[in-house]
């Protein structure tokens, strides 16, 4: 077989270069790496002395990158080893570098980072709100993301004909939500409740319901199941609604001054155990009117009560020890949550009729839609249009939308119905891959793919009336229009939509239900306490943000946000904060308590309820904090069970694993951070050892980190990484990066991710800063 002779070259030159590569490689190789990766040891399972260097097959290029960043890192050649002078090892990553690079870069200049992905189910959720102005939740008809890291990462997304017929059905109930509200008006309910028909009825076996003593409706701390039930708030229909509760007030408050409880909807039945939480209670002894909104499903009904885990609980009933009836469980000093009544109404928290109706159908008025429009064909058309072009997040051409033109037309003769012509060709729009996936061009993104990679990353949704007009004009890729809106969308409600998604999975606050703390050994753990975490992480990154506070907040703060439930839980007794104040920022003093690691959430999620684990706090750290990947285990390793007892140091059962020669390089990483932050317990409290017992294994969060430098405690391991801040905005750039687009932070971002590390450091690395020089940077700009 003949090939022509500029392919002939190109291959011939190609394996010369690759050949030279490899010869200048090989003194460095010989000397550090041979020792233990050459055809016999092959430690790690790695042979360095057979390796061709061949970057155009994936396998072979990712194995010469995983080479450099761990000689680049100091991991390789190991610490027991004669470490290479620093003119070998820079020759050694010079010559290895650019050709890596070269590689990578290449490809994704052909073929684009970011493959076509489909809308996530929040992504779907919130698109549908904003371009029908509808309020049901989705989450129903939709399929679950099943990937690792984030949700919209494109390489992990599946789209299987599940998803599709989930999104069908999706599609046709947000239509028949807002095509009903627009032509037939909202449905109404307004009803108020006083404080007896609130209250249980009497009876025999275990009264679920709240007291009704002196005109007040009174929830006591219960262990009863359901405790709480107001059986007679049962609503109508599916939708959103206002409950107000009237002048709630604390019964034998906590020595905070307040009463905690939660508010909850469901069928709160045995058969049905389901339960949504609504809203924290923090009642004190002065009497607040409070308002909630919440979502309700037909039939469901509200249930309130106390539910702090430290205080007792009444054992109600006929086999109880204390009376129902009177004040007795008051006198016994049983805390409880009065209020007066309620009032509960339903409402459309996203958009009014006449908004919903805009979005349908814009200045048509409604008699015209009711008797005849002149040129109905006509009407559809520019309607359709339209609608298209704001789903299919770009200017729709008619020849594209011929189909759906013939849709509505069709629908139009069978029926002679004007909406439920406009609605089928809507539901078409909506099933169509120009809504339900985002494809890009590979190279540079044209402006409307820019608003639409700009509005997901911060609002998770189709882009607004502006951004479309800016892509029209081909000015948002202006860089100081693009920083403007960028700008505009951080300082929008909407923009919550990113803090809490992006919250949920970089720092997996989604994952705070999946363990439960034992009761037993963490009585003070509670509802309450579990809620007040989560709320102040995300309050806290809300702030870095707002403020463009520095990255180094991540590990030494003098705020945060805390309500009497968390000043206590951190016993933080010198510290004054209003009962029932909510959430309230506070001065810190930067010690045992103070930055993001060190909050509630983040220590309960990489723990296991049980026990703490330094591996896996120290492989969070270093994948969310520090930007470093850990992988998986080697086969047939076992893992490491803590001593729930706490007679044994888990720092006593690693030492043994650690030193094993497959595990050693990865745990050099994983355990500094993991040890630092074993005076941590697996609910966020500090200690000094892990048991009450004398007999009580002591903690040792002293280590060494993988440069050699040595810290005593998590605040010696802090100030360490203090002084290396870039570390932080690197990590914290490639996880903004990797949500904002889809896709992998690649070996070829090195340059990329150095500039935006240079460029917010004007400003001591200032999350929004950082997240400015992302949005600016070519990895988000390109597919």
């Amino acid at each position: 077989m003949r090939f022509p002779f500029s392919i002939l070259s190109v291959f011939l030159l190609t394996i010369t270069a690759s050949a030279d590569v490899r010869s200048n490689l090989e003194p460095f190789l010989e000397q550090h790496c041979y020792d233990c990766h050459d055809d016999f040891d092959n430690e790690g399972d790695l042979n360095l002395l057979d390796l061709k260097f061949d970057p155009n097959d994936p396998r072979n290029l990712a194995i010469w990158k995983d080479v450099f960043v761990r000689v680049e890192d100091g991991e390789m050649p190991p610490k027991k080893k004669k470490r290479p002078e620093a003119g070998a090892m820079a020759a050694f990553l010079k010559s290895l570098e650019k050709p890596l690079m070269d590689t990578e870069l290449e490809d994704l200049k052909k073929n684009g980072r970011v493959h076509s992905r489909r809308l996530t189910r929040e992504e779907y959720q919130y698109s549908m709100e904003d371009l029908l102005g509808i309020d049901i939740p989705l989450d129903d008809y939709l399929t679950a993301e099943s990937s690792e890291g984030f949700d919209n990462k494109a390489e992990a997304q599946q789209l299987s004909h599940f998803h599709l017929n989930g999104y069908l059905s999706a599609a046709g109930a947000a239509l028949d939500e807002a095509f009903s509200r627009a032509l037939e008006g909202d449905e109404k309910f307004n009803k108020v409740y006083s404080a007896g028909t609130l209250a249980a009825k009497r009876g025999r076996g275990n009264p679920r319901g709240p007291q009704f003593i002196e005109g007040k409706t009174i929830a006591w701390r219960s262990s009863v199941l359901f405790y709480g039930r107001m059986a007679r708030t049962a609503v109508p229909k599916d939708g959103w609604y206002r409950v107000t509760v009237n002048n709630l007030q604390a019964i034998n408050p906590g020595p905070d001054g307040v009463v905690w409880g939660r508010i909850q909807t469901g069928y709160g039945l045995s058969s049905d155990p389901l339960l949504d939480d609504v809203s924290l209670i923090e009642a004190t002894a002065e009497p607040q009117t409070k308002t909630f909104l919440t979502w309700m499903k037909e039939d469901h009904i509200l249930l309130l009560s106390p539910v702090e885990g430290a205080r007792k609980a009444a054992r109600l009933g006929n086999g109880g020890s204390v009376r129902y009836n009177g004040w007795e469980l008051r006198e016994k000093g049983y805390d409880g949550i009065s209020f007066t009544g309620m009032t509960i109404e339903r409402v459309y928290p996203h958009a009014t009729r006449v908004e919903v109706r805009e979005k349908l159908f814009d200045n048509l008025a409604e008699k015209k839609l009711r008797t005849e429009i002149g040129d109905p064909k006509k009407e559809l058309r520019r309607l359709i249009k339209r609608f298209a072009s704001i789903a299919f997040r770009r200017p729709a051409q008619d020849s594209d939308l011929a189909p759906y033109f013939a849709l509505a037309n069709a629908q139009l003769k069978k029926t002679g119905n004007f909406p439920s012509a406009l609605k089928v060709a809507y539901h078409a729009v909506l099933s169509s891959p120009h809504f339900l996936t985002l494809i890009e061009k590979p190279g540079k993104l044209d402006d409307h793919a820019l608003a639409s990679r700009l509005s997901y990353f911060l609002w998770k949704s189709v882009p607004d009336w502006r951004l479309r007009k800016l892509a029209r004009e081909g000015t948002l890729s202006d860089p100081a229009v693009l920083r403007s809106e960028t700008a505009r969308l951080l300082a929008h409600p909407k923009s919550e939509r990113f803090i809490k998604s992006f919250t949920d999975q970089w720092l997996e606050l989604r994952e705070i239900d999946f363990t439960q703390p034992d009761p037993k050994r963490f009585r003070d753990f509670d509802p309450a306490l579990q809620i007040s975490m989560v709320e102040e992480t995300r309050a806290f990154i809300t702030e870095l943000i707002k403020k463009d506070l520095s990255v180094k907040n991540f590990l030494k703060s003098d705020f945060s946000f805390l309500n009497t439930r968390l000043k206590n839980h951190y016993g933080l007794t010198n510290l004054w904060i209003k009962p029932g104040g909510g959430l309230q920022k506070v001065k810190l003093k930067p010690k045992q308590r103070s930055g993001l690691l060190t909050q509630g959430s983040i220590l309960k999620v990489t723990a296991d309820g049980s026990a703490t684990s330094p591996i896996l706090r120290g492989v969070w750290i270093n994948e969310r904090i520090l930007g470093h990947h850990i992988p998986p285990p080697p086969p047939n390793i076992p893992a490491v069970e803590p001593d729930i007892r706490g007679a044994v140091s888990i720092r006593d059962q690693l030492a043994k694993h650690s030193t094993q020669t497959s595990c050693a390089s990865c745990h050099v990483k994983i355990d500094p951070p993991g040890f630092a932050l074993e005076s941590y317990d697996p609910i966020g409290n500090y200690r000094v050892s892990y048991g009450v017992k004398k007999t009580s294994a002591k903690v040792d969060p002293s280590g060494e980190t993988t440069d050699g430098t040595a810290f005593d405690d998590y605040e010696g391991w802090r100030n360490i990484y203090l002084d290396r801040s870039e570390i932080l905005a690197r990590a914290f750039a490639k996880q903004v990066l990797e949500f904002s687009t889809g896709g992998e932070i690649h070996f070829s971002d090195r340059v990329v991710l150095d500039r935006i590390v240079l460029e917010s450091g004007k400003t001591d690395h200032g999350l929004k800063s950082i997240i400015q020089s992302c949005v600016s940077s070519p990895i988000f700009q390109t597919k």
